[in-house]
């Protein structure tokens, strides 16, 4: 049975940090690419971040710079560093998974990922 659980959400004043994890099981990790959306109170669900099965990072133009999305294929995981919140970063975050050859473009498209979390609650106060 493949899962995919974040964790790392919570409160944070805006210009913190908070770092998210995704563990994934039940599936071959290193043979995956891994994204994170987003979405907020009232929107649809947005791309944030992506990392292929070779490491290679995609970031939301507006994301770029301030958040860094990394892997540990030992440990199953992926994660996203988030720092200098701001106030729009408030959302619910989502882990997703995809395996299989995909043009770059398309691991920013949720329908691309076929894995997903149930997500984790961030908070940034103004």
């Amino acid at each position: 049975q493949v899962q995919l659980v974040e964790s790392g959400g919570g409160l944070v004043q805006a210009g913190g940090s908070l770092r998210l994890s995704c563990a994934a099981s039940g599936l071959t990790f290193s043979n995956y690419d891994m994204g994170w959306f987003r979405r907020a109170p009232g929107k649809e669900r947005e791309f944030v971040a992506a990392m292929t099965r070779s490491a290679t990072p995609y970031y939301l133009d507006s994301v770029e710079g301030r958040f860094i999305i990394s892997r540990d294929n030992a440990k199953n995981t992926v994660y996203l560093q988030m720092n200098s919140l701001k106030a729009e970063d408030t959302a619910v975050y989502y882990c997703a998974g995809r395996i299989g050859r995909v043009f770059p473009m398309l691991l920013m498209e949720e329908d691309s990922y076929d894995r997903w979390g149930q997500g984790t609650q961030v908070t940034v106060s103004s």
